[in-house]
């Protein structure tokens, strides 16, 4: 019963810390990737469709992205979804069949902003780590009230998930300082 509980709440810490690499992946660098573009929603015939699943994105130089629609009618969307997202602040030039997407260099300015972003994300990956502590935490509570753990297995559960929670809190500030350091770097 208890190692059902533990491992559903390393599950669930470990699903915050996938959700907090994907959302610092789409925080533009300086440097052209195509994960900066990852939350590109694009008005697809009434649906918000992800951009991976209606273009290829290369990277054929360091400060450029090429993407090449599927459809010739998406290029207009395409570019209205990319100015559109403030975040990026990218923008977007086309010659009729395929969108070049320059990486400008960041400001002082901006990189400040754009590590503000990082800090509020990593903060809502805590909230999410301790959200899943405060699950695990009440169904041992539950158990041990049921009669289903004794009182010294829940203070050890108590106190592994509480390990556990560290753990997961110091890979989020680890995360969170190189995705930092990586957007001040000039």
């Amino acid at each position: 019963m208890l190692e059902e509980i533990l491992e559903e709440v390393k599950q669930a810490m470990a699903r915050s810390l996938d959700a907090l690499r994907r959302q610092l992946g789409s925080i533009r660098t300086g440097r052209a990737s195509a994960t900066i573009l990852d939350g590109i929603r694009v008005d697809y015939y009434g649906t918000l469709t992800p951009l991976a699943q209606l273009a290829t994105v290369t990277v054929p130089e360091a400060r450029l992205l090429i993407i090449k629609p599927y459809e010739q009618g998406l290029i207009a969307g395409i570019e209205k979804a990319i100015v559109a997202d403030k975040t990026l602040g990218l923008n977007p030039s086309n010659d009729g069949s395929i969108i070049r997407l320059p990486i400008p260099e960041l400001t002082e300015d901006r990189r400040r902003e754009l590590t503000k972003i990082a800090r509020s994300r990593s903060e809502d990956a805590k909230i999410s780590v301790r959200q899943a502590r405060r699950d695990g935490l009440d169904l041992i509570d539950e158990a041990k009230k049921e009669g289903e753990v004794s009182e010294d297995e829940a203070r050890l559960a108590h106190d592994h998930i509480q390990k556990v929670t560290g753990d997961f809190v110091s890979q989020v500030d680890e995360i969170s300082a190189r995705k930092e350091t990586e957007i001040m770097e000039v």
